[in-house]
């Protein structure tokens, strides 16, 4: 079975910290009995400069597959995930944040999945996790269970090529396991990328472009924690605005290809466009009110410049959205967008009942 190592920046997340090792390493009092999970495991926990307890509750941690790597000041999570990947002996990495958790039963699982498809990136699912202690599930799970996929499912490997759709899962880098040579020569690092919160986006994508083996794992394996104080994501913020630099990073590629006479499948390129100005219109809540007007205009902007030949407006809300994005409406998407996020608080309402239920 091929070892895995798991690499947790740590940074201001004391309150989470000790369930996110036990859904690692398991409880300490079981790893201390060696009755952590059965699998070959190395864990490099990156203390980025923690300003709590969390020093601390790793130093408390006597387990002999648990590495900690302090910081002098806080680098940041891409940087911190720069800095655990570099000490990783594993032939996979899985980069888990510290103020989330794996799934039971997911690390045997993902293992079991890396030893049968030996794939270069590995793309599985996950549950969003509330403050109340609900769960919901990802929206993007629809895509790995779309015929288009069963391949995959069925214990396949493809490329993005094969299966565009993919990329709609989410950019973040603890969805996927990454074979750790593949990710090192991809000439791109998560500190490189820009800064938080949207570093993971240049490298995930990347990845996907560029791998010839990509495998999926049709199970929840990840609990991504929501409206966490103090996150990146549960206040407005100007940094948002840094997924135009991401994003900018992607489509330089593609215009690297074409440059070199290797031009990316037209259907990738299209799925990554469709990608990048949905995450747009889920950031631009997230932006500062005084600010969202000129994060509309930039998004317009990019839907112009980047629009491929040919392309077709999708069904529904999203079709709408991106037609007064396409044309600069600004205020008729002002007085639209309040609408759709109540109906999207909704349906997230309702999973939540259900898998309460």
């Amino acid at each position: 079975m091929p070892l895995i190592s798991v690499v947790i920046p740590v940074h201001g997340v004391e309150d989470y910290l000790d369930r996110c090792l036990d859904s690692v390493l398991g409880p300490a009092d079981m790893a201390a009995c060696g009755g952590g999970p059965a699998v070959t495991l190395e864990v490099i926990a990156v203390d980025d400069a923690s300003p709590d307890r969390c020093g601390a509750i790793l130093a408390a941690r006597h387990d002999p597959r648990l590495r900690v790597i302090s910081t002098t000041t806080a680098v940041g999570p891409g940087p911190a995930r720069d800095l655990g990947a570099k000490e990783t002996t594993g032939e996979y990495v899985w980069f888990v944040d510290g103020d989330d958790e794996l799934a039971d039963g997911a690390l045997a699982a993902v293992v079991g999945a890396l030893a049968r498809l030996r794939p270069d990136v590995l793309v599985v699912d996950f549950e969003n996790l509330y403050p109340d202690g609900s769960v919901s599930p990802s929206g993007g799970a629809k895509y790995l269970r779309d015929s288009a996929a069963e391949p995959l499912r069925g214990g396949e490997t493809g490329t993005l090529a094969d299966h565009p759709a993919l990329i709609h899962l989410t950019m973040t880098a603890w969805s996927k396991v990454f074979r750790r040579d593949f990710l090192a020569g991809l000439g791109i690092s998560f500190g490189s990328s820009g800064p938080a919160p949207h570093e993971d986006v240049p490298v995930t994508t990347l990845a996907l472009l560029t791998a010839q083996r990509i495998g999926v794992l049709d199970r929840v394996c990840y609990r991504y924690r929501r409206a966490r104080r103090g996150s990146y994501l549960a206040a407005a913020s100007d940094a948002n605005f840094n997924i135009f630099d991401s994003y900018q990073q992607v489509f330089n590629y593609f215009t690297e290809r074409t440059e070199l006479r290797a031009p990316v499948a037209p259907g990738v390129y299209a799925a990554v466009f469709e990608r990048a100005i949905w995450h747009y219109t889920t950031l631009l809540p997230l932006v500062p009110r005084r600010r969202r007007r000129e994060f509309f205009h930039r998004m317009s902007a990019d839907f112009r410049r980047w629009r491929p030949d040919g392309f077709r407006f999708p069904p529904g809300p999203r079709g709408v959205k991106f037609r007064l994005t396409a044309h600069d409406a600004y205020w008729a998407y002002a007085l639209l967008d309040p609408l759709n996020r109540l109906r999207v608080r909704l349906r997230s309402t309702n999973d939540r009942l259900r898998q309460g239920s």
